[in-house]
């Protein structure tokens, strides 16, 4: 038997001084207008653990279970919130809107996901708490949906309940193929794992849905309202505020997804999870299915500094 190890390529490399002092591995996928495979690098057919790129479907399923979310509201039940103050208002209204308190979420405690939230907040006594946590929107319509069907409300994280077998199946059907591997998200949630081209190919499902259904009321959303899918500081708003049409959203671990109007999509996954190779991969990915300008410039900068000085960058290898 063969021991040969495929050794991902390197999309990503780190230049200190003029000197290439590291790489970053992965794979990406780029689609298609019309679906097929334009560009595959590395393995986009494996699996992975799509970490909170699988939002979009978790969101579209709280609406298949009848829950009635729109506007801001269905955007930050797809979102990975920077912890900002409006976040964080929006999330306590979900939970009172439906007779709900913070203290029926499941979530790990933690900080602001954004880094200068996480400063202002330490800075003003707060503690790590579960409303905190980047995941609190998304747990909130999930609640929100258990407590309109009557579902049980303390085992909405478990596999088996009937809202995470509704998340199943639209992963599925988006992707057009069945879930790899079902594992535990960071926020506790299950988490199913698809390859890269299921998870381009979920993206460009979404964008290209008729108007009304819940994949395109979630992906209508989140371009709508792309601050309650991130926050006012993150590449995913940038793109889709001053991209029109474009679907994105990032995961943990380094994945990202995109999808164009036209149906053009992308994702991959960086083998190490370093998110610093995570703007530089995007931006050329972009780059590839036709999306210039500033905007792309500023996802794709990543400095590195001596001292007060740019000494280098990483940048894209591919």
């Amino acid at each position: 038997m063969s021991t040969d190890t495929v050794i991902p390529p390197v999309l990503a490399e780190v230049v200190r001084s003029g000197f290439v002092e590291g790489h970053h591995r992965g794979s990406l996928v780029v689609l298609a207008a019309d679906g097929s495979v334009e560009l595959a690098l590395g393995d986009p057919a494996a699996p992975v653990f799509p970490r909170s790129s699988n939002k979009p479907m978790q969101a579209a399923a709280v609406l298949r279970a009848g829950l009635d979310l729109s506007g801001e509201r269905l955007a930050l039940a797809a979102a990975s919130h920077s912890g900002e103050g409006f976040h964080l208002d929006l999330v306590r209204k979900m939970l009172a809107e439906h007779g709900l308190t913070p203290d029926d979420l499941q979530t790990p405690p933690d900080l602001p996901l954004d880094p200068a939230e996480a400063e202002t907040y330490l800075a003003a006594g707060h503690v790590r708490d579960r409303l905190t946590m980047n995941c609190s929107g998304k747990h909130a319509a999930m609640l929100a949906a258990c407590r309109l069907n009557g579902w049980d409300e303390a085992s909405y994280l478990d596999p088996a309940h009937p809202l995470q077998q509704l998340v199943h199946d639209c992963v599925e059907s988006a992707a057009g193929e069945p879930v790899a591997s079902v594992g535990t998200d960071g926020c506790g949630a299950p988490l199913m794992a698809i390859s890269l081209t299921g998870l381009a190919r979920a993206f460009r499902t979404f964008v290209l849905a008729e108007p009304g259904t819940p994949e395109r009321r979630v992906a209508d959303a989140m371009r709508t309202h792309p601050e309650y899918v991130a926050g006012t500081r993150r590449p995913d708003t940038w793109l889709m505020r001053e991209v029109p049409g474009v679907l994105s959203k990032m995961g943990a671990e380094a994945v990202q997804a995109v999808a164009l109007p036209d149906g053009r999509a992308l994702a991959f996954k960086i083998t190490d999870g370093s998110a610093r190779a995570l703007g530089p991969v995007l931006a050329r990915a972009l780059s590839l299915v036709g999306v210039e300008g500033p905007v792309v410039d500023r996802i794709g900068e990543a400095p590195l500094l001596g001292g007060p000085a740019r000494v280098g960058e990483i940048r894209a290898a591919f």
